[in-house]
């Protein structure tokens, strides 16, 4: 496959990896704030009473989150499609930079909840965060951060996102100069 199918793939590919990473993220922020999705999102994604909870939280995960995938790989995939030179090499590091983005979002799903924890125990941060009606204060503090922390870490991996592309326009580079010198 050449370097310009394999770009729509990876494109293709990153929104299909943002949508489980939302699927299964939600499951675990429904696990820690139910009233954040019955109160507050599944009304905000028009989600349905025929859904069961669980099935809600996955299908807001998945529209909240697909688009992201491809927006923030799109600058290292165009990177990418110029720099490496090989368009195996280009595959694995696309794929690369999706698996790095998504360990990058779950750490930040991870932190955000440590942190919503924290600012549920210790009402640290009551007096800065105004309270929408719905959701109660704990199920909006831990599933809220958890939310935002994982957009702001998925936001870093555009930059992380580029690093597994140098190496493999350094790779591709490195091996066609030692076949170039093979072959004198």
């Amino acid at each position: 496959m050449g370097k310009f199918p394999t770009f729509f793939l990876l494109l293709v590919m990153a929104a299909l990896a943002a949508a489980l990473f939302g699927a299964l993220h939600n499951q675990l922020s429904y696990t820690v704030g139910p009233t954040y999705f019955t109160e507050f999102k599944f009304i905000q994604f028009n989600i349905g009473e025929a859904l069961s909870p669980r099935v809600g939280a996955a299908v807001v995960g998945v529209l909240a989150s697909w688009w992201m995938g491809p927006l923030i790989g799109l600058p290292a995939f165009l990177y990418g499609l110029f720099a490496v030179p090989n368009a195996r090499s280009y595959l694995g590091a696309g794929l690369g930079a999706v698996f790095l983005v998504i360990l990058l979002a779950t750490f930040g799903a991870l932190a955000g909840l440590l942190g919503g924890l924290v600012a549920d125990s210790t009402g640290l941060l009551d007096e800065m965060i105004r309270f929408p009606n719905g959701p109660t204060r704990q199920d909006l503090l831990r599933a809220g951060f958890m939310h935002d922390a994982s957009y702001i870490a998925g936001a870093l991996g555009l930059i992380a996102a580029f690093f597994p592309m140098r190496h493999a326009r350094k790779i591709d580079t490195a091996r066609a100069r030692k076949e170039a010198s093979d072959a004198t």
